[in-house]
């Protein structure tokens, strides 16, 4: 085990972590990802959302309070109610299971037997590690198993979990396995390509950098299958 990983280790067996801030910075830059299932808490829907709203509310006016921002001022004494809501209403609803989306699948009558590809679905979601954007497009492509998936509810899968704090390995195999599931069959594949703004406004401040993350399942792992679906794709990165 390396040195660093000893370090880490020893962090989260600990119950009074010393948050050194080269373990900070280490976790976050080495893009660290402990489970396909995002880490939720057994209580994390004891309180209902208003009660979040309220509480996300006043530590992020403590925030802006540290940072020597004046809440008095007209522009700014709303903010933290208005991250708070965002938070739990929006960019990060998708942490609450009530929000899934509920997908019809209607039987394949065409016996279409070919790949089914949705390429360019729009994703923004939230880095885990700093909190900041991540953008670009999710490319899904499928093999009917006997069931077909209306075009849109793939995008709302994409979203769904996408409005969470990700890591975009995390984000991949969770659309591709949710899709399995539904679909009743391994032919899924899913290609992300993605730029995060931790990448970008800050660290190394890359502005160019895209980040490709890939699932193959069932026949997709074949060679053909695959270059075909690839090919379907032709990564277009002006975005």
């Amino acid at each position: 085990m390396k040195p660093k990983e000893i370090t880490l280790n020893t962090l989260h067996n600990t119950l009074e972590i010393d948050t050194d801030e080269q373990d900070i910075d280490f976790i976050g830059d080495e893009h660290i990802s402990t489970s396909a299932d995002t880490p939720m808490r057994a209580d994390a829907f004891d309180i209902t959302d208003d009660e979040k709203i309220a509480r996300i509310s006043y530590h992020f006016r403590e925030i802006m309070e540290t940072l020597g921002l004046d809440l008095t001022d007209d522009s700014l004494k709303g903010t933290p109610k208005r991250v708070a809501k965002m938070y739990v209403k929006e960019i990060f609803s998708g942490l609450n299971p009530e929000n899934k989306p509920d997908i019809a699948l209607f039987d394949n009558k065409y016996k279409y037997g070919k790949m089914l590809v949705e390429k360019n679905i729009t994703l923004y979601s939230n880095c885990e590690h700093h909190f900041v954007p991540i953008y670009g497009r999710a490319h899904i492509g499928y093999i009917s198993g006997g069931k077909v998936i209306g075009l849109s509810k793939l995008n709302r899968i994409v979203q769904y979990y996408a409005k969470r704090p990700q890591v975009q390995e995390r984000l991949t195999v969770q659309i591709a396995r949710e899709l399995q599931k539904m679909l009743d069959t391994e032919d899924v594949a899913i290609l992300i390509d993605a730029r995060h703004m931790c990448v970008s406004s800050r660290g190394i401040t890359d502005t160019n950098s895209a980040t490709v993350s890939c699932f193959y399942g069932g026949k997709f792992a074949e060679e053909a299958t695959k270059n075909e679906f690839l090919r379907y794709v032709e990564l277009d990165t002006d975005y």
